[in-house]
C-alpha cells in the first residue's frame, strides 16, 4: 500500500514551472520548421522548380520510409540505454538537430546543373538521412521527455497541449508565409533554398532553448514512484519489441499517429488545390488558419475537459464524432466551390480533433505506465517510437500518395496547361480523404481504453511489487 500511496502522491506532485512547460513546448516549433516545410512544399518545389517527376519523387519518399521502420526502434532502444549527465533523452534531442537543419537545407538545394538521375539520388540520400536518422533521434527524444520530466498526469496533458500549440502555430506560419518568402528571396530554386536556410537556423536555435529549459527526473525518484521497482537491466531491442507488439495500446497508438500524419502528408496536395481549383495559392494560409486556429483554442481547454470528464477517452471520441459531421459539409463546400462553408466546416472540425492532438503524449505516457505494470521494464524510448514511426510513415506515405496521384493524373509541373484528370484527382484527394481518416480514427479511439486498464490493474494489485 505504501508503494501505491507513493505513486498517488507522485501523480499529484508538481514538477514543472510555467517556463519549463513553455520551454519544452517550444521544441515543436523547431520540429515543425523542418516538418512543415518538408511535408507541405517539397513536392511542389521538386516538380515546379526542379522539374522532376512527381511519381518518382513519391516512390523515393515511400522507399525512404522502409529505413525509418528500423531506425525508430533502434534509436528508441539506444535512448533507453543512455545514461549521461544530461539524462537519457536530452543529449539525443540536442545533437540530432544539427543533422536536421543541415539536411533540410540539402533537400531544398538540389544542384541545378546535375542530371536528373543525380538529382533524384541527391534528394533521396538527403531526405533519408534527415528522416531516418536525425529527425528520428530528435523526435523520439523529444516525445520521451514527457515521461522523463514529470510523473504528474495533469502536467503531462498540459505540456502536451503547449507543445502542440507551438506545433500548430508553426505549421500555420509556415503555410501562410512560405510562398511569399520564396518570392521575396528571388523565387524559383534560389528562393526555396534561402527559405530552407532560414527555417533551419530558427529550428537549431529554438531546439537548443527547449533542451536547456528542462531537466529529467533523477532515476532514483523515478524508480521510487513506479511501484517498488527492483533495479532493472537495460532492455534489449528484441525484448523491447516483444513488449511493444504484445501491448495492444501501443499498436493502437501507432495506428492513430499514422492516421493523423497520413492526412498531414496529404496536405502536400493542398497548395495545388488552392492554386488550381480555388485560383489563389496564398489561400493555403487562410485554410491552414481555419484548421489550426480552432485546434489551438481547443488545446487551451483540453486539460479542463479531461479533468471534467475524468479521463481522455470520452473527450477524444466525442471530438472526432463532431469532426465526422463537419467533414461532410467540407466536401459539399469543396464541390460547390463555397469557400466560406469550407472554412467554417474546417474550423469546427479543428475544435473536435484538438483534444487528441493535445493529450496524445499523455496517452503514450499512460501506455508506457501500463507496459511497466505488466512487465516491470522501462521502455520509454521504444514506446515513444510510436510517435516518430507514425509521424514519418504517415507523413511519408501521405506525401508519396500525393506524388503518385499527380503522376497518375498526368500532371507536369513545367507544362502551361494540365489535363482535366488532374483537377478531378486533386479534388478527390483533398476533399474526400480526410473524411475516411476521421472514420478510421473514430474506430481506433473507441478501443483506446488504456486509462481504464491502468485503473483496473491498480485495483487488482493494491501495493503489489514487481518480482
Amino acid at each position: 500500500m505504501a508503494n501505491q500511496n507513493a505513486a498517488s502522491s507522485a501523480s499529484e506532485k508538481k514538477y514543472l514551472k510555467w517556463y519549463n512547460k513553455v520551454g519544452y513546448g517550444s521544441g515543436d516549433l523547431a520540429a515543425n520548421c523542418v516538418y512543415g516545410l518538408l511535408t507541405s512544399f517539397v513536392m511542389i518545389y521538386m516538380t515546379d522548380s526542379i522539374g522532376l517527376n512527381a511519381g518518382i519523387i513519391g516512390t523515393l519518399i515511400m522507399v525512404s520510409k522502409l529505413f525509418d521502420g528500423f531506425t525508430d526502434i533502434i534509436f528508441g532502444n539506444l535512448m533507453d540505454r543512455t545514461h549521461s549527465k544530461m539524462g537519457k533523452a536530452r543529449p539525443w534531442m540536442f545533437w540530432s538537430q544539427l543533422g536536421n537543419s543541415f539536411f533540410l537545407i540539402c533537400c531544398f538545394a538540389i544542384p541545378l546543373d546535375w542530371g536528373q538521375k543525380a538529382q533524384y539520388a541527391f534528394f533521396f540520400i538527403s531526405y533519408t538521412l534527415l528522416n531516418a536518422i536525425f529527425y528520428t533521434a530528435n523526435n523520439i527524444a523529444y516525445a520521451s521527455l514527457t515521461s522523463l520530466i514529470t510523473k504528474n498526469t495533469s502536467e503531462r496533458v498540459q505540456v502536451g497541449s503547449i507543445r502542440f500549440m507551438f506545433s500548430l502555430a508553426t505549421n500555420l506560419t509556415v503555410a501562410s508565409i512560405t510562398m511569399k518568402l520564396v518570392e521575396s528571396f528571388g523565387g524559383g530554386a534560389v528562393g526555396w533554398r534561402s527559405v530552407a536556410i532560414l527555417y533551419a537556423v530558427i529550428a537549431l536555435v529554438v531546439n537548443t532553448i527547449s533542451v536547456l529549459s528542462v531537466k529529467e527526473l533523477p532515476r532514483e525518484e523515478e524508480e521510487e514512484i513506479l511501484q517498488g521497482e527492483k533495479k532493472k537491466e537495460d532492455v534489449s531491442i528484441v525484448k523491447a519489441l516483444k513488449i511493444l507488439f504484445t501491448n495492444k495500446y501501443f499498436l493502437l497508438l501507432l495506428l492513430i499517429y499514422i492516421c493523423i500524419y497520413l492526412q498531414t502528408g496529404i496536405q502536400g496536395i493542398a497548395v495545388y488545390f488552392m492554386r488550381d481549383i480555388l485560383g489563389d495559392a496564398n489561400l493555403l494560409g487562410t485554410f491552414t488558419m481555419a484548421q489550426m486556429l480552432p485546434m489551438i483554442i481547443g488545446l487551451v481547454f483540453t486539460p479542463m475537459l479531461v479533468s471534467k470528464f475524468k479521463g481522455m477517452y470520452k473527450v477524444n471520441l466525442a471530438g472526432y464524432c463532431l469532426a465526422f459531421v463537419c467533414r461532410i459539409f467540407f466536401i459539399i463546400g469543396g464541390l460547390t466551390l463555397n469557400v466560406p462553408l469550407m472554412l467554417g466546416a474546417a474550423f469546427v472540425a479543428g475544435l473536435g480533433t484538438s483534444p487528441v492532438t493535445g493529450d496524445i503524449n499523455a496517452l503514450i505516457s499512460s501506455t508506457t505506465d501500463y507496459a511497466y505494470k505488466k512487465t516491470g521494464y522501462h521502455v520509454e524510448g521504444a514506446m515513444f517510437s510510436a510517435s516518430s514511426v507514425g509521424i514519418k510513415v504517415g507523413g511519408g506515405v501521405g506525401t508519396a500518395l500525393a506524388g503518385w496521384l499527380l503522376e497518375a493524373s498526368g500532371y507536369v509541373g513545367t507544362a502551361a496547361k494540365q489535363p482535366a484528370s488532374y483537377y478531378a484527382a486533386i479534388k478527390g484527394l483533398y476533399l474526400f480523404f480526410p473524411l475516411v481518416m476521421v472514420i478510421v480514427m473514430i474506430i481506433l479511439l473507441s478501443q483506446m481504453t488504456v486509462e481504464k486498464a491502468n485503473a483496473k490493474w491498480d485495483a487488482d494489485h493494491p501495493g503489489m511489487e514487481h518480482e
